[in-house]
């Protein structure tokens, strides 16, 4: 489902990598914890992973389809269709209602529209369903996304993450604005939704505690050689 080959990344006037991974290969339908020190190039990876970023050298590959060789729109077409998104910073439209924030995929994809419609009577309907289950109140789905707490667009984001069964759901600290009880449930979805649909989830958190409901664990440290460089460096 993502493989990884020789990948090379460092932001514009930085002398060195930030992200260097020789090989990374995740299976379709697993769940995988990443996890690493702040700082240690988490989020960029995540970025790479979904084509938002593209690396300096080597290739990250969707589906057989490496991101490097499609143009910018193919490339957001590509990710509308296959690949659910929770963002660290949610970045829901913050003028838009909760059911449209939650609808934008199917917007964007015909493919999202029609496992939309699937999965419920319409893709309205599924959106609905999806916030009742992440435990948003219904009385603010027609509310605009900026009128909602963090821990509310939180829940927001992953609801739009999930509409339409995506192959990939990438998590960026989805849990780090809910308590432990809207935590719990929030896991059960997000890994009973992805399970369901033979989905592939890669989940970013500091909170180890959450990596025992996940088929695999893999620390950033181990396999970025661009964070031991630069410890080596420093030594």
């Amino acid at each position: 489902m993502i493989n990884v080959q020789d990948l090379r990344f460092a932001w514009p006037g930085a002398a060195i990598d930030c992200v260097a991974i020789d090989t990374l290969s995740v299976a379709a339908g697993r769940t995988v914890f990443l996890h690493g020190p702040s700082g240690g190039g988490k989020s960029t990876l995540l970025g790479l992973l979904a084509g938002v970023l593209l690396p300096r050298a080597g290739s990250v590959s969707l589906l057989g389809t490496r991101w490097s060789d499609l143009s910018g729109a193919r490339r957001d077409a590509f990710r509308a269709d296959h690949l659910g998104y929770i963002f660290q910073q949610f970045n829901l439209l913050p003028y838009l209602s909760v059911i449209d924030n939650v609808l934008l995929p199917c917007r964007f994809s015909a493919l999202r529209r029609e496992r939309a419609t699937q999965d419920g009577s319409s893709p309205g309907a599924a959106a609905r369903d999806l916030l009742q289950r992440v435990g948003l109140a219904d009385s603010l789905w027609a509310r605009p996304a900026a009128q909602l707490s963090v821990g509310q667009q939180q829940r927001v984001a992953a609801a739009r993450a999930l509409i339409g069964r995506p192959e990939v759901v990438i998590a960026d600290e989805p849990t780090s604005a809910l308590d432990a009880a809207l935590r719990d449930s929030f896991m059960d979805l997000l890994l009973d939704a992805c399970r369901a649909s033979g989905g592939t989830l890669v989940f970013v958190s500091h909170d180890e505690r959450l990596a025992v409901r996940f088929d695999e664990r893999l620390s950033l440290s181990a396999i970025n050689r661009a964070a031991t460089s630069a410890m080596e460096d420093a030594a």
